[in-house]
């Protein structure tokens, strides 16, 4: 299987590149992961408009092919524990389909990426910001994927 994530934002601190960079070195080779960036669309200052965030969700659907798995990442989905997230790991490994993560931009997604997804996971009952979700999601994929191996787990 392999593993990528689809993120709206290409402009992250320097602190979330490092941060990502750290767990991501750490997954497996044959997970063959990667990044892939959607640039924000430009909102006007006062545009509270569904624009942006529906252009944003057109490139989304764009970008994702219709043999993948989708995981949306939104406030609204369904929480894991980590070792909850460990055996849904297994189950989308097992599923034989590569798994496409998604976050989407500053004001969610368009209804037509919550459709294509096969599942809404929620990270947090908290707002994070994106680039604190892009860090947080690697590293509990590196900590599902390292309970399943075996690796001593902090709390055992």
């Amino acid at each position: 299987m392999h593993i990528r994530l689809l993120a709206v934002g290409d402009r992250q601190p320097a602190w979330v590149d490092d941060a990502f960079g750290i767990y991501t070195q750490r997954f497996p080779r044959e997970w063959k992961f990667r990044l892939d960036v959607i640039p924000t669309v430009r909102r006007a200052r006062n545009d509270k408009s569904q624009r942006a965030m529906q252009a944003e969700g057109d490139l989304i659907i764009e970008n994702l092919k219709d043999t993948e798995q989708v995981v949306l990442l939104d406030e609204r989905g369904k929480q894991f524990s980590s070792r909850t997230l460990a055996t849904r790991l297994s189950d989308w490994q097992s599923d034989g389909r590569d798994l496409c993560l998604v976050i989407g931009g500053p004001d969610g997604v368009a209804d037509t990426v919550l459709t294509r997804a096969d599942i809404t996971w929620s990270l947090s009952d908290l707002t994070l910001p994106h680039g604190l979700a892009r860090a947080l999601l690697a590293e509990q994929l590196y900590r599902a994927w390292s309970l399943q191996t075996g690796h001593p787990y902090h709390r055992d």
